[in-house]
């Protein structure tokens, strides 16, 4: 078990690792920016024109919504493995990035690609859909996490139907394209605006959940035991449920889907941290941030074009995963 003091260096560590991400992600791209650039428009110093209005109307907003995205992915994906007893849970378990996904093909293929509505539906898809979910779990006469499960992938299924016919009267040469991209995920287009837009809702999730942190962690336990110390689960699953869907679904509204993310991260804070707390949800909060701030470093300087952010995600989230199953198998985990 990690000692308080070693949870300490593994907080530290990782908050020097993302500051440093965050940076090194401030720099590259198309245009680069030095780093006694950054520092002199930090400062009020001297730079051209040009780089102020790259660095302030794009690159800080995009590499602050990667840090957002990344926390927020993380710490979402640490609470449903959490709540659901499962180390396979991810912010999708509940239907929220499906619906997302369903939102934003719709806005593609019935109102010609606005970026604004192409937000508003995905952010009201995901939100749907964790509300049908919340609803057939409570059809249940006593809803249990498995119970939310099913009812994840019920809605999913539903979900990836619905997204199949839209993309059969899609236009391939632009609708389809658009779609594909927009699963893959991208940080391409964040500007101050879309950062503004998520702000508000990613602060009432994240700070939210946080409140919510003795809950969380006794909806770890056992239903019995939870009950025992005094937790009313239904009430509070469902609204830790929704707070944790509200975070997920401020972010991929504007970002697309990002896979792995919110799986990956709290699989490697728990390779630091093998006490199931909810310091361990924490640090996967910064584990996500770290990730996704590298992640996009890597999509926008890996070719000459910029590749969806789910193809780095992907291949860091994979080797992450192996890892995990070899420790659990050799016990070490």
């Amino acid at each position: 078990m990690t000692t308080p003091v070693r949870q300490h260096k593994y907080f530290i560590l990782t908050g020097l690792l993302v500051a440093l991400s965050f940076l090194i992600c401030l720099q590259i791209g198309r245009f680069p920016i030095s780093t006694g650039e950054i520092f002199s428009l930090l400062t009020g110093g001297e730079v051209p024109p040009l780089t102020r209005s790259v660095f302030f109307n794009l690159r800080l907003p995009r590499t602050v919504m990667a840090l957002l995205a990344g926390a927020g992915l993380g710490f979402a994906g640490s609470v449903f493995q959490l709540v659901f007893r499962n180390p396979l849970a991810a912010p999708d378990i509940v239907g929220v990035s499906s619906g997302a996904n369903l939102g934003a093909a719709v806005a593609i293929v019935m109102f010609g690609q606005s970026a604004a509505v192409m937000t508003t539906l995905a952010f009201g898809g995901g939100m749907l859909v964790l509300f049908l979910v919340m609803f057939v779990a409570r059809l249940s006469r006593n809803p249990s996490t498995v119970t939310y499960i099913l009812a994840g992938i019920v809605m999913r299924a539903l979900s990836d139907a619905l997204i199949m016919i839209l993309r059969f009267f899609a236009d391939p040469a632009r609708e389809l394209a658009t779609m594909d991209f927009w699963a893959m995920g991208s940080l391409g287009n964040i500007t101050m605006s879309n950062l503004i837009t998520v702000l508000p809702f990613f602060i009432v999730g994240f700070i939210g959940l946080t409140l919510l942190r003795r809950q969380i962690v006794m909806l770890g336990l056992e239903d019995d035991e939870a009950k025992t110390l005094g937790v009313r689960l239904k009430s509070v699953r469902l609204l830790v449920l929704a707070l944790a869907a509200l975070l997920v679904a401020s972010i991929v509204s504007q970002t697309g889907l990002i896979a792995f993310a919110g799986l990956i991260a709290p699989h490697a804070a728990r390779l630091a941290i093998r006490r199931i707390s909810f310091s361990w949800c924490m640090l996967s909060a910064l584990m996500g941030a770290f990730i996704l701030l590298v992640s996009d470093s890597l999509a926008r300087g890996l070719t000459a074009l910029e590749i969806p952010i789910s193809v780095p995600t992907t291949l860091i989230g994979v080797p992450v995963l192996l890892y995990f199953m070899w420790r659990r198998k050799t016990g070490k985990v």
